[in-house]
C-alpha cells in the first residue's frame, strides 16, 4: 500500500551535477503520489520538465569569493534566500526538505532546519561538500552516492543510496555495448563549466595520428561557444570526423553510440558512465582542495572501466596514443565497458525515494 502523500521541497540549484538528481527524485516522488516543491537558483531551468504542477521558487545564494565587497555581497545575498526559505518551509509546511548540495541549496535546508523540520541531504561527490558539511549536524538524515564518502565514515545518519540519473540515460543500461563496425566513437564534455583544455587537446591529439587511425574515429565533441570555430577548423582540416556544438540535448542518443567518454569527473559524469557502461578516460578538474573530481573516479578506476589523469598529463602525445590503442585493439574497451557496468548503481533514484519517505515517517 501506497504512502499517503505527503510534501517534499526538493533544494538545489548550480550545475547539472546537483540538478540532475533532484530532477530524477522530484519525478520518482510525483509518481508516487507525492507532493514536490522546487527551490533553485536562476540555473535551475531544468525542472520545467516537471510540469505545471510542481511549484518551482527561485531563492538568493552565494559563494564566497575574494575581496570583502564580494563577502559583503555574499553574505547579504545569502541572508535574504535564507529569508526566503523560511518564507517558503513556513507556507508549504514540507514533510522534508531534500538539499543536494552546493551553495544554492544551502538557504531552503537551513531555513527548515531553523524551523525543526527535518531535513535529508544528498551527497552525490566521493567527497562530502562544503555546504553539506555545515548543515549535517542538524541534518535528520543522509544519502550518500559512494561507499566511502570522506568525511562521513562511519556517521550513523548516513544511508548508501547511489547517485540517482535522469531516466533516459537509466533506459540505456540494458542495451547493448555497441558494436565497432570498423569505426571508434568518442564522446567528449567539459561538464556544464565547459573546459577549455579538451578544445586544446583533443584537436592537437588528432594531428598526431597517422591518417589511417584518423579515418576510423568519429568524434562528438561539445566545445564551448568560444572555442567551437578553431575545433571544428582543426577537424576539417586534418579530415576527423566530428560533430561539434556548444551543447548535446539528445545525450542519451549519443552516449548509445558511445565506444569511450573524455572529460570532466563530476559525480553525475562518473555515475551516468557506470550505468550506462562506457569506459571512460577522466581528467579531473583540478584546484580543488580536497580532489573532489579526482575521487569520484575511484570505484570505476579500480574497477577497470576508466583511466584518470591529472590535468597536467593530459597532453596531444598522451591522448594519441591511447586513440591509437584503442582504434588498434578495440577488446580493450569492450572489457572496460563491462567492468564500468558493474559498477552502475541503477537504482539510486528509487533508493533515494525510499530514504525520503523514511524520513518523513
Amino acid at each position: 500500500m501506497p504512502d499517503p502523500q505527503k510534501t517534499f521541497m526538493l533544494s538545489a540549484g548550480g550545475t547539472g551535477g546537483h540538478l540532475f538528481p533532484a530532477e530524477a527524485l522530484a519525478t520518482a516522488l510525483l509518481k508516487r503520489g507525492h507532493k514536490v516543491v522546487i527551490v533553485t537558483d536562476k540555473r535551475g531551468h531544468a525542472f520545467k520538465s516537471l510540469g505545471d504542477n510542481v511549484p518551482v521558487h527561485c531563492v538568493r545564494a552565494a559563494t564566497l569569493k575574494p575581496g570583502i565587497l564580494s563577502k559583503i555581497t555574499a553574505v547579504f545575498n545569502m541572508g535574504m534566500g535564507i529569508l526566503q526559505g523560511l518564507c517558503l518551509v513556513l507556507k508549504y509546511r514540507p514533510h522534508v526538505t531534500v538539499g543536494f548540495g552546493g551553495y544554492p541549496s544551502f538557504p531552503a535546508v537551513f531555513a527548515a532546519q531553523i524551523l525543526g523540520r527535518k531535513t535529508l541531504l544528498h551527497e552525490q561527490n566521493a567527497v562530502l561538500g562544503k555546504a553539506n558539511a555545515v548543515l549535517l549536524r542538524l541534518a535528520t538524515a543522509v544519502g550518500a552516492s559512494a561507499e566511502k564518502t570522506i568525511s562521513l565514515e562511519k556517521n550513523p545518519k548516513v544511508t548508501i543510496t547511489g547517485n540517482p540519473v535522469r531516466a533516459p540515460i537509466i533506459a540505456l543500461r540494458d542495451q547493448p555495448y555497441p558494436a565497432h563496425n570498423g569505426e571508434t566513437v568518442i564522446l567528449i564534455t567539459g561538464g556544464s563549466q565547459g573546459a577549455n583544455i579538451l578544445s586544446d587537446v583533443i584537436p592537437a591529439a588528432t594531428n598526431l595520428l597517422p591518417p589511417e587511425i584518423r579515418a576510423k574515429i568519429r568524434l562528438m565533441h561539445q566545445a564551448r561557444a568560444e572555442t567551437l570555430d578553431a575545433v571544428e577548423k582543426t577537424y576539417a582540416q586534418n579530415g576527423t570526423k566530428a560533430d561539434v556544438a556548444p551543447f548535446f540535448p539528445d545525450m542519451a542518443k549519443r552516449l548509445a553510440a558511445t565506444h569511450v567518454f573524455i572529460g570532466r569527473s563530476g559525480a553525475s559524469t562518473v555515475t551516468e558512465m557506470a550505468v550506462v557502461g562506457r569506459p571512460a578516460i577522466f581528467i579531473p578538474l583540478p584546484g580543488h582542495a580536497d580532489q573532489q573530481q579526482l575521487h569520484n573516479t575511484k570505484t570505476l578506476v579500480e574497477a577497470g572501466g576508466a583511466w584518470v589523469v591529472q590535468q597536467a598529463d593530459f597532453t596531444p602525445e598522451y591522448l594519441a596514443q591511447k586513440i591509437r590503442e584503442f582504434v588498434e585493439n578495440p577488446a580493450i574497451l569492450a572489457d572496460a565497458a563491462q567492468k564500468a557496468h558493474g559498477c552502475g548503481r541503477p537504482d539510486a533514484t528509487a533508493y533515494l525515494a525510499d530514504l525520503a519517505e523514511k524520513t518523513a515517517g
